[in-house]
């Protein structure tokens, strides 16, 4: 067969427009639609990232089933029995284990010395500031935060048990693995929960910090108003050893350096 020269050129053209070609090309014979395999590469590679984050993602909210490996356990706080031979402690398990600040003002009554008439008739010729004044000062201020104090403790003990269903509900559903308790808005849910329980735990546990605050202000006052009471006792002395004599008979000197 003989070659034609015109045959020749056309083939040298094909395989040229080859060569410069680019990855895409016409379908079905339509310029319009261009195939990009580069383009269909990265997208099936992109698909395949989303699906495994997706199968991620679900699996581990869907099926969330070893939290049992962080589980604690809740103590609850027993019941005080106040031993109560003579009447001295009457009201007191009550105070310490409910809500109640009539028992608490019984309580304290009845467990603390009270003062009579005569103590009444002697301290309203004291002045103010005296050491008398300061005591009286100090015993009605612990009588005032002391009930208080027991109202507290009786007040955390209760809710402690009153509470106790409702901690142990949300602690068993956050140690669950089922579908049911691990859907995304579930889980805010049972966080927001755990948020306000331990709001009410700080709150309670702040009322028992300012009984501790009241009780370490009473004791700061006896001890304070004691050693006041040292400090005048012994300029007192010093002045009394200053005006008079203190020296044994016939001495021609003063031993005033002696305490009293």
């Amino acid at each position: 067969m003989k070659f034609n020269p015109k045959n020749r050129k056309w083939l040298i053209g094909g395989a040229a427009l080859l060569l410069t070609a680019t990855p895409s090309f016409a379908l079905f014979g339509i310029g319009d639609i261009v195939f990009d395999p580069t383009s269909y590469a990265s997208l099936v590679s992109q698909l395949t990232t989303l699906e495994s984050q997706y199968n991620m993602l679900k699996n581990n909210i869907a099926h969330f089933s070893l939290k049992q490996q962080w589980q604690t356990t809740l103590h609850t706080l027993e019941n005080v029995n106040v031993a109560n031979m003579f009447g001295e402690t009457v009201g007191m398990s009550i105070a310490l284990n409910t809500n109640s600040p009539s028992a608490s003002t019984t309580a304290w009554k009845a467990a603390t010395v009270s003062m009579n008439t005569g103590a009444t008739s002697y301290l309203a010729t004291q002045s103010l500031g005296s050491a008398r004044m300061s005591q009286l000062a100090m015993i009605e201020t612990a009588d005032s935060v002391s009930p208080d104090c027991l109202t507290a403790v009786g007040q955390y003990r209760s809710d402690r048990s009153t509470n106790a269903t409702a901690n142990s509900s949300l602690l068993s559903q956050q140690f669950d693995g089922s579908d049911s308790t691990n859907s995304e808005v579930q889980q805010l849910n049972l966080l927001n929960a755990s948020e306000a329980q331990k709001l009410s735990e700080m709150q309670s546990q702040g009322a028992l910090q300012t009984c501790l605050a009241s009780q370490m202000t009473v004791a700061n006052m006896q001890r304070r108003n004691a050693a006041a009471e040292d400090l005048n006792t012994a300029a007192f002395v010093q002045q009394q050893r200053s005006v008079n004599d203190v020296s044994a008979a016939n001495e021609s000197s003063t031993w005033d350096t002696y305490l009293p």
